[in-house]
């Protein structure tokens, strides 16, 4: 029977270190964007007339010049110094006809863990000793160092712990993937223009014969790498001798987009990203990545890449084996998302999983990574000459672009070779590892023969991602096949990804739904209204009909969806695709109110909308909780257990007043960043007097404590202050007070023991009212708001009382 107690937890964290990622705005300057390409004399002049529109003649502006290869060109952006720019000097530059939008200029970090190439080997009855690796900055906010590569888990093939059958591993990953297969037929990516979006490469590297052009977009006066990374990259796709890439003859495009002291901004990126598309390159190499899709001038820029047939491959991110932590911009649809795996077909455990968040919290995400690859003591060109070996998906990533760059070479009629057909090709013919799934591996790992035996027969056409929904099959479903579909449940939402290798746009024309069992089964379909670029969604969202509220058995059916698209060599013309969907679904009878949990995640909130800072104060480097506290990702352990218990979770995208708490026993609030409207607490209210249970998991909120994990940035001259605590707690208070519970604004941590176990206290409030009645757990914790370390930017900070000081170190 469900509990009519309120039962009050604080929230226990994982004890984990994480790296700050910055995306810091960059105030006073703005990035205008335009509705098209404009000269710099007409841009300035519509920028002009807009802001004297605004009627105040003291606003003091200027366009900040912008010394790159694209300045020759048309542009349709510019980079203005606004001072003290009001949000109605804002507002009446983005009414002017020929603006679009304008954004804060972002300042960008990245980061990556590697480790250099062991030199040399160790003797065959030695131990190996600990690994060394370096860290520095590599693209947009990219690595946590709670799974840094230093972990040593690349190697851990049970060498020392057992005995097993020792093997070669081949030198080159191109060889291991038969590149050579492919070079003896002649194919070696000649006539494929590649892009490499990185660090810069040495004038005469001895490794390139055909480096066409380097271009610096940075503002540091060299094109040289001063870091290694972009070497290392441009190595595994293009490298002609030693540590060989996949395709040597391919014109290689190098743009040094990031500095030495490992910093970019978006203006740099789409002057870049300008200029590729002026270079009509085939393949664009992005080992890079962040959280922030709110970034919309970059977003929008991608798009407008793959829309002019670019092939962007990028690095799915290195912040696994945490799920939900995909990686911008490899989670987006026309991007081919790559993750990592070592030398024996495991996941790489630094290997970002899915799903993605953009849908959060009112749909379900989509799967990613597209496909996985080696990533993990890959061989790549040294910064000056030489090879060595790194990990992370930023190395499996230039392992698919060197790919796609040879497959491109294959195929005779260059006219089908597009971002979706590619795509298509690629996770047809890839090869599914077993016992993963899907949000781990995508559609498998990267089969560079199949995928050019389907290259080289393709015909244009649609495709899904994935290809069929069956939520019987585990553990490649999960976590949709982890739970059976009953009547009353929340709807099951599966976002499948349409491809359209046909054209660039293309629209949906067709949609019958065909079941079996039909009666039993309800299926609701969205989808995107212009398939642009290449790619579209389809939003299947499954439920169970009244009729089968006592049924159980297997339900099926299939969605047959036809696309349309412009023939580009046709005028007038159109070509048709129909795919099918099959759908396979396992009902089981409702079950009972005391075995239903509902996980309210409609109230939790993470980056990007706001900084929202970390729950656990120890995780000293990385303030911005990005990760939207989820049961199928962060809380993933905690949705197993549940079910190994029996119960039923469900999830709750919508306001409190959008369920019936009749069919739940319990409601699960974790972490929740969000307000209640009044309606909302009214509702809980009687819901609660109905029956309803109610855990909360809470954790801290305290003002001074937010007003010094605030940060600042000299460079930007941009504060950076939470929008809230851990959790909400005030907004918590509001939703108890009722029942004459409180929260506390404290802020604890400590060791504790309950029921012979031993336990940490990671960071949370203490109960502050609560019945007398009821039953509380008390433990002497240690108040961190009395003193805590941690980072301001790069400095180590102690806070204590009133008081913050921060530490500069010096190397002597």
């Amino acid at each position: 029977p469900a509990l009519r107690s309120l039962f009050l937890f604080m929230h226990i964290m994982r004890n984990v270190v994480l790296k700050l990622y910055i995306i810091l705005c960059v105030f006073p300057e703005y990035i205008v964007g335009f509705t098209g390409y404009f000269s710099a004399k007409a841009r300035s002049l519509y920028i002009s007339s807009a802001l004297r529109s605004a009627g105040d003649g003291t606003l003091e502006w200027h366009i900040v010049p912008r010394e790159n290869p694209a300045s020759d060109f048309p542009s349709d952006f510019e980079l203005v110094h606004i001072r003290q720019a009001s949000p109605s000097s804002l507002l009446t530059l983005e009414d002017h006809p020929y603006i679009k939008r304008v954004t804060p200029q972002r300042k960008v970090f990245r980061s990556l863990k590697y480790i250099p190439s062991p030199e040399p080997a160790a003797p065959c009855n030695a131990t190996r000793g600990t690994q060394k690796w370096q860290s520095w900055q590599s693209s947009r906010p990219f690595r946590r160092t709670s799974l840094s590569l230093g972990s040593g888990f690349w190697h851990a093939t049970g060498r020392h712990s057992s005995r097993r059958l020792l093997r070669a591993i081949p030198r080159h990953v191109a060889q291991i993937l038969q590149a050579d297969v492919l070079w003896q037929m002649g194919h070696t990516g000649s006539g494929v223009k590649v892009a490499v979006f990185d660090t810069g490469l040495s004038e005469k590297h001895p490794h390139f014969k055909n480096v066409k052009e380097r271009t610096n977009w940075t503002n540091e006066k060299t094109l040289d790498d001063g870091l290694g990374h972009g070497t290392f990259v441009a190595g595994v796709i293009a490298s002609m001798r030693e540590c060989q890439g996949f395709a040597p003859d391919s014109e290689l495009h190098i743009f040094r987009v990031f500095t030495n002291n490992q910093v970019s901004y978006t203006s740099w990126f789409l002057d870049a990203f300008n200029y590729a598309i002026l270079k009509k390159i085939d393949v664009l190499n992005l080992s890079i990545g962040g959280p922030d899709f709110m970034d919309h001038p970059f977003v929008d820029k991608v798009w407008e890449l793959t829309a002019n047939r670019v092939i962007m491959v990028s690095a799915i991110g290195n912040d696994g084996p945490l799920y939900g932590t995909l990686n911008n911009p490899a989670d987006q649809m026309d991007v081919i998302g790559v993750g990592g795996i070592d030398f024996e077909d495991n996941i790489a455990r630094f290997s970002s999983r899915g799903m993605t968040t953009w849908e959060l919290p009112g749909g379900y995400g989509r799967v990613k990574p597209d496909i996985v690859t080696y990533g993990s003591g890959v061989r790549g060109s040294g910064m000056k000459e030489g090879c060595r070996s790194l990990s992370g998906t930023s190395v499996a990533s230039p392992v698919v672009a060197g790919a796609v760059t040879l497959l491109a070479s294959t195929v005779l009629n260059r006219e089908l070779v597009n971002p979706a057909s590619m795509k298509q090709a690629l996770i047809a013919s890839a090869r599914r590892l077993p016992g993963v799934n899907m949000f781990e591996q995508g559609h498998g790992k990267l089969d560079l023969i199949r995928a050019y035996q389907i290259l080289n027969s393709y015909r244009p056409q649609a495709s899904l991602s994935p290809s069929y929904i069956d939520l019987t099959e585990c553990p490649y479903m999960w976590p949709y096949c982890s739970q059976p579909i009953y009547y009353g449940g929340m709807p099951t939402i599966v976002n499948v990804t349409i491809l359209n290798g046909m054209g660039v746009t293309g629209r949906i024309v067709d949609k019958p739904y065909l079941p079996q069992n039909g009666d039993h089964i309800d299926v609701a379909i969205s989808y995107s209204p212009v398939l642009w670029p290449w790619a579209g969604y389809l939003a299947v969202s499954i439920s169970v009909a009244k009729k089968a509220a006592s049924w159980e058995g297997i339900a099926q059916g299939h969605v047959m969806v036809t696309v349309a698209s412009p023939a580009e060599n046709d005028v007038g013309g159109e070509l048709t695709s129909t795919v099918k969907l099959p759908i396979k679904v396992k009902i089981v009878p409702t079950p009972p109110r005391s075995k239903r949990v509902l996980w309210d995640q409609y109230h939790n909130l993470r980056y990007p909308p706001g900084y929202f800072p970390r729950d656990n104060l120890r995780m000293k480097n990385d303030p911005l909780d990005w990760n939207g506290d989820h049961i199928h990702t962060n809380f993933r352990d905690m949705y197993q257990h549940l079910r190994s218990m029996g119960y039923f979770v469900e999830v709750l995208g919508a306001p409190i007043t959008c369920f019936d708490a009749s069919q739940y026993g319990t409601l699960l609030m974790v972490d929740s960043e969000e307000e209640y409207f009044p309606e909302e607490i009214t509702k809980l209210r009687r819901d609660i007097d109905n029956g309803l249970s109610l855990i909360i998991f809470s954790d801290w909120y305290n003002t001074s404590v937010m007003r010094k994990v605030k940060f600042y940035d000299e460079n930007t001259r941009q504060w950076w202050m939470p929008d809230t605590g851990g959790a909400n707690i005030p907004a918590l208070n509001d939703l108890i007070s009722v029942w004459g519970m409180a929260f506390s604004d404290g802020l604890y941590e400590g060791d504790f023991t309950l029921a012979d176990h031993d336990m940490y206290y990671a960071s949370g409030c203490s109960i502050a009212r609560f019945p007398e009645d009821g039953i509380v757990i008390a433990k002497n914790l240690k108040d961190q708001g009395a003193g805590a370390w941690f980072n301001v930017g790069q400095q180590p900070c102690w806070l204590t009382g009133n008081f913050l000081i921060c530490v500069s170190l010096v190397q002597i």
